[in-house]
């Protein structure tokens, strides 16, 4: 898979004498990766996208999805609200960097499968950015093995400026590591360390770990072993049977230390994680339905609260979500509301379209 052109979008002023560094998913925002929708698709059916995106569906139902290329309409207006999103970034004097153009068609292979490409919509998947160090995920799905290509030169620039840049090790993907669970449902096995990073939520040294479809023990094992050069500084909380599927920010919102928006269809009060008690709840309303324009999209209607903090008094939300946004006001926190018409289509809401590479927190504890 070819980048077209070779060089992402990046401010001048950009990382200007540092690198990366984040360590929460809330405190001031300076410098950001904004997603693009140009070649996106719907890649071929096999055991991993099944897996890592339509975990929901049985086999039978997976074939009734339609791959290949989006249609141009849903590219075009996508691609025009992000290129909003980066306005609004850029009038709070927010740094915003775009990837470079991949050609997601095109087919790539291994000694045991072969793909064609997926997106660039979602740069929050597969890179984990934790305090100055760039860690590219080891992602389950065989389609986004070389989705990276369109950010591999801000990448590079991050460590000239004094990132380290890591990735876990590549996984094999045979099919030997997708099973099917007793009701007909995909599951994701132990064969090999495989999980997205958008499986993880940054609390300072606390981490929140998502074990399900899209990340297993053994990819939580590897990044405890790789944390482990920091001596004690970070701590790994898995989170097990809240919801089994993908990823974690439709279901785990934090908004500022002691404060946080849980998803009440996959949390109860009885197991809301550990870590949260004591903290306040917003307990998320029902998400309006934005209307998917497809059959199967890839994100459910929870996408709603699928916010970005800009700092902690500041959030910026899907703009359907009225209850949420009303709840957000009475919690102290301004709302920018913005629309993302295809998000549930693409499977990805602001949090998940945006990769925060400078935010003001250090890695400390919000819980001790």
């Amino acid at each position: 898979m070819t980048a077209i052109p070779p060089v992402a979008s990046t401010a001048d002023r950009s990382l200007a004498g540092h690198g990366a560094h984040s360590c929460d998913e809330f405190t001031q925002l300076r410098e950001v990766i904004v997603g693009d929708t140009s070649h996106a698709r719907i890649p071929r059916r096999d055991v991993s996208i099944w897996t890592s995106q339509y975990s929901e569906l049985t086999w039978d139902e997976m074939a009734t999805v339609r791959t290949g290329a989006l249609p141009k309409r849903i590219i075009d207006e996508t691609n025009d609200d992000l290129e909003e999103l980066v306005a609004t970034l850029r009038d709070l004097d927010i740094v915003v960097h775009r990837p470079a153009i991949v050609d997601h068609a095109q087919e790539f292979a291994t000694p045991d499968w072969r793909s064609d490409g997926f997106y660039s919509y979602c740069p929050r998947d597969i890179t984990l950015i934790i305090d100055s160090t760039i860690i590219e995920t080891p992602s389950p799905t065989r389609a986004r093995y070389f989705e990276l290509n369109g950010l591999k030169s801000l990448f590079q620039h991050c460590m000239t400026q004094g990132s380290a840049w890591i990735s876990a090790p590549k996984p094999l993907l045979l099919d030997q590591l997708f099973g099917v669970g007793p009701q007909g449902l995909p599951v994701l096995g132990e064969l090999e360390p495989a999980f997205d990073a958008a499986n993880v939520l940054r609390l300072g040294r606390d981490l929140l770990y998502l074990v399900s479809c899209s990340g297993n023990e053994l990819g939580r094992q590897w990044l405890e072993s790789v944390l482990r050069v920091h001596g004690d500084t970070y701590r790994v909380h898995p989170l097990r049977g809240l919801y089994d599927h993908t990823h974690i920010d439709t279901t785990i919102s934090v908004l500022r230390p002691g404060l946080v928006v849980l998803n009440p269809a996959r949390i109860s009060e009885a197991t809301v994680p550990d870590l949260f008690r004591g903290w306040d709840i917003i307990w998320c309303p029902t998400a309006i339905d934005t209307s998917p324009t497809v059959a199967h999209p890839l994100g459910s209607a929870w996408l709603g609260m699928n916010l970005l903090m800009i700092n902690p008094q500041l959030a910026i939300v899907d703009a359907a979500q009225h209850e949420l946004i009303k709840q957000l006001l009475r919690h102290g926190i301004e709302v920018l509301p913005r629309t993302l018409r295809h998000s549930r289509v693409l499977g990805g809401g602001f949090h998940c379209v945006t990769l925060d590479l400078v935010r003001d927190g250090e890695p400390i504890s919000y819980f001790d």
